[in-house]
């Protein structure tokens, strides 16, 4: 029996690497051994936790899951500031192209080719490369389909309306075939608005659908999402690609259970801080605390800080908050826990962390609600774990996803900002006594969000929808599955 191989490329962020790593895992489930690529600055950080290599990942069918990181020039890491990031996405173009060049080149010489090449987001460079190598490569996008199609129209007819609507004070809304939300310009992704900073994504996401199109056979596309939770999006542009839903990509022991053992999301590849947070979450009672986390990226002003604390502190409930420690070189004008004006009065109700790990905590049964940027990863973590969200969307695909938090699947409300874009202390209160009180809409957001935890744990089960599109992918990758060794852990 043959075993299928593939190479997973992944920009070396840990929003990008947390769920690339997690479809690399549920291969290796199936019977594939994966090599996971990207660039030594993110492998250094993965090490970091542990202070030696990360160790390859070992399947109980024996597949395995290696890493071959390779140097784009940027060893310490991108440095927004410091950097100049063309010049960056430049030298990671080249040098990946290169490693993944190599590693093919090498793997044939060997006799064990891989079967494929499958490329996360902002990487459209390894379809390329896998093309020209002559490999069958598929994306494997980590926004929901829902963002997906909202790019594809932007570069295929809609672009001149969406560009419209994304300039600010204007109140029309936008349509698009097959979506039936209309979506204001808060709705859309913030890289399509004109004034914003990274418009170094645009051409990348451009330069995917151009690499898919120019396939006369796979256009393929693997999207960490699930058919219950977007149908309609997975349907929508089905005329010119075919999504696949393979997600939720969160780790095994909170969705699943095949692997109790896996109890990563990869943030603890990143850094450790210790489980008193969990001690202290045990000491209280079910559904009462609130956490609050803006992922790994985000960096709030100082005066919306305040207001978050006044917020909670008003609302009086335990909360637990995660505030990053300050680093070298971070801007001066980041915002960390030390600067709280109300420090001792918020130590006495809740508790702050550096970091923790975030599905182990949003799957407490003390968790009542997620106040979250509303990252794709944080999304779906929300979802599988049926905890309610106050939702704070900060850029890129957030606004998109918290339109559907508090929408479509009504799991939660969305924070208004006032004129300025401060989210004041008095809405905070609003959107906290919204989701977790007793009047009516806060028992629908926790029955919806219940619902929704049982639909993301049936679609990764056996002959569940993603394990049907998971092996269906492989199958496809490798010619139909002829001697295809594709066998669940468990059989």
């Amino acid at each position: 029996m043959v075993r299928p191989r593939f190479i997973l490329v992944t920009y070396p962020a840990q929003g990008h690497i947390n769920p690339s790593l997690q479809f690399a895992k549920r291969l290796a489930h199936i019977g594939a051994d994966v090599t996971f690529v990207t660039s030594l600055s993110a492998h250094r950080l993965m090490a970091k936790g542990s202070g030696r290599e990360p160790d390859p990942f070992t399947a109980p069918n024996g597949s395995v899951v290696s890493y071959a990181p390779f140097s784009d020039g940027y060893d310490d890491g991108f440095k927004p500031g410091d950097h100049d990031i063309v010049h960056y996405m430049s030298e990671m173009r080249r040098c990946g192209f290169q490693a993944i060049s190599d590693l093919v080149e090498s793997a044939r010489n060997d006799g064990r080719p891989y079967s494929g090449l499958v490329y996360a987001i902002l990487l459209p460079w390894a379809g390329v490369a896998a093309d020209e190598l002559r490999l069958p490569s598929v994306l494997l996008w980590i926004q929901p389909a829902t963002v997906l199609d909202i790019y594809y129209y932007y570069f295929h007819g809609y672009g001149d309306i969406i560009k419209e609507n994304s300039k600010r004070h204007l109140p029309s809304k936008t349509t698009l075939p097959g979506l039936s939300l209309e979506f204001t310009r808060q709705d859309l992704p913030s890289f399509m608005d004109a004034a914003d900073t990274y418009t170094f994504a645009i051409p990348l996401f451009r330069e995917h659908f151009e690499t898919l199109e120019r396939r006369n056979e796979t256009r393929m596309v693997l999207v960490n999402t699930f058919d219950e939770l977007e149908d309609e999006a997975l349907r929508a542009v089905s005329d010119h690609l075919s999504l696949m839903g393979i997600g939720p990509l969160i780790p095994s022991a909170f969705l699943d259970e095949k692997d109790p053992s896996d109890k990563s999301f990869g943030g603890d590849l990143f850094q450790r801080s210790g489980d008193k947070y969990i001690e202290w979450l045990n000491s209280k009672p079910k559904t009462t605390v609130v956490y609050v986390s803006f992922g790994s990226m985000s960096v709030l002003s100082k005066p919306q800080m305040e207001e978050i604390a006044n917020g909670l502190l008003d609302f009086g409930r335990p909360f637990l908050w995660v505030i990053r420690k300050k680093v070298e070189n971070d801007k001066k004008d980041d915002y960390y826990d030390d600067d709280l004006s109300r420090r001792k009065e918020l130590e006495k109700l809740g508790m702050i962390v550096p970091w923790c790990s975030q599905v182990e905590v949003l799957s407490h049964e003390s968790l009542g609600c997620f106040v979250t940027h509303c990252g794709w990863n944080s999304t779906l973590e929300s979802l599988a774990t049926g905890v309610p969200v106050v939702a704070f969307p900060q850029w890129s695909d957030q606004g998109t996803n918290a339109k559907m938090i508090e929408d479509m699947w009504k799991t939660g409300v969305r924070v208004k900002p006032n004129e300025e874009g401060i989210v004041k202390s008095g809405e905070i209160k609003r959107c906290l006594e919204l989701v977790m009180g007793e009047k009516e809409n806060g028992e629908e957001m926790r029955r919806n969000a219940k619902k929704w935890r049982d639909l993301a744990r049936e679609a990764v089960k056996e002959g569940g929808s993603s394990d049907k599109n998971l092996k269906a992918f492989v199958a496809e990758m490798i010619g139909g599955g002829r001697n295809l060794c594709l066998n669940s852990d468990d059989h």
